[in-house]
C-alpha cells in the first residue's frame, strides 16, 4: 500500500486527523520538499511531533529513481508526505501511476491546498479564478517574465478571471522567489498600474494579505516565504469590497476591475 498524504501549508500540526491517523499505521515515510515546503517547521520537527522517521527524496530520486518507494510499497504499509495537498504536482501523478503498473494499492489523504487559501484569504470567488500559472527565475539579468505568463494572465482576465500566480521554488538553493521581486517583473515587462494580490504565508498565524498596484507592491517587503501573486479580472462588488477592507486596495484600481 502507498498512501499519498498532503501536510498542508505552514507546519507539523497543518495536517488533518485522517493523514495524522495513517501516519500512525505505517511502516515507512517517504518524502520530498522541492516541489513546496512546510515554512513553518523543520524536518525534525515533524518527525518527533509524529514519532516517525522520514526518508526525503530529492526530485531526482522521485522522478527517475523512484524504487525504493516502490518496492517498500509492495511488502510494506508506506506514506509519501508532500506540503500542501498531495496530487497537485505531475511529479506525485506519475509516481502513483508506477505504483498502479506494478499492482500497488494506493491511497490519496489530501491537504489544503494554496489556491484554496489564496481564494478564502483575498475574498476572490474561487469559481472566478482561471487557468494558474508560475513566475519563474530570470536564467540572466536581461530576461523578463515569459511570455506564456503574460499570455495566460491576459487570457484570463479577457473572460474576466482572476489569474493565481506561482512564484519559483529551487528547493536545492533554499531560494523562493517573494512577492515583491514578481511584482517587480511584472511591473516591468507587462502592466505596473495593474491591481495584484499578495499573499503571504498562507496556512500560518500571521499572513498577510495585500492588494495594490504592481508598482507599489514590488517596493514592499512582506517577510518570510512562501508567497503568492493574484491578478484579479473583473471583480463583483463583494469581491470588491473584500479587497479594499481586507487587504487595503486602493478604491480607484478596485473600480477599474468592477464592471458598470
Amino acid at each position: 500500500m502507498l498512501t499519498f498524504i498532503g501536510l498542508g501549508l505552514y507546519d507539523e500540526r497543518s495536517i488533518t486527523i485522517e493523514g495524522q491517523e495513517a501516519l500512525r499505521e505505517t511502516d515507512r515515510v517517504f518524502a520530498e520538499f522541492y516541489t513546496s515546503k512546510l515554512v513553518g517547521t523543520t524536518l525534525e520537527a515533524v518527525e518527533e511531533y509524529h514519532d516517525i522517521t522520514i526518508e526525503v527524496r530529492d526530485r531526482e530520486g522521485v522522478e527517475q529513481h523512484p524504487e525504493p518507494i516502490l518496492d517498500a510499497a509492495e511488502s510494506e504499509s508506506v506514506a509519501f508526505l508532500t506540503a500542501g495537498d498531495t496530487m497537485i504536482s505531475t511529479t506525485h501523478v506519475d509516481l502513483r501511476l508506477r505504483a498502479a503498473e506494478r499492482g500497488i494499492e494506493t491511497r490519496i489523504i489530501h491537504g489544503t491546498t494554496a489556491e484554496a487559501a489564496a481564494s478564502s484569504l483575498t475574498g476572490l470567488q474561487n469559481y472566478r479564478f482561471g487557468k494558474a500559472t508560475t513566475l519563474p527565475f530570470p536564467y540572466t539579468e536581461s530576461m523578463g517574465i515569459p511570455q506564456s505568463v503574460i499570455d495566460t494572465i491576459e487570457a484570463n482576465r479577457e473572460r474576466g478571471h482572476h489569474t493565481l500566480c506561482y512564484l519559483d521554488i529551487k528547493a536545492e538553493r533554499g531560494d523562493y522567489m517573494t512577492a515583491d521581486v514578481a511584482a517587480s517583473l511584472l511591473a516591468e515587462d507587462w502592466d505596473e498600474d495593474m491591481l495584484a494580490v499578495v499573499v503571504a504565508r498562507a496556512g500560518s498565524p500571521d499572513p498577510i494579505v495585500a492588494a495594490d498596484r504592481l508598482d507599489a507592491l514590488a517596493t514592499r517587503d512582506f517577510g518570510e516565504p512562501l508567497h503568492l501573486l493574484v491578478i484579479p479580472g473583473d471583480l463583483h462588488h463583494m469581491e470588491g469590497e473584500a479587497l479594499a477592507e481586507l487587504a487595503g486596495a486602493p478604491r480607484d484600481a478596485v473600480e477599474e476591475l468592477s464592471p458598470n
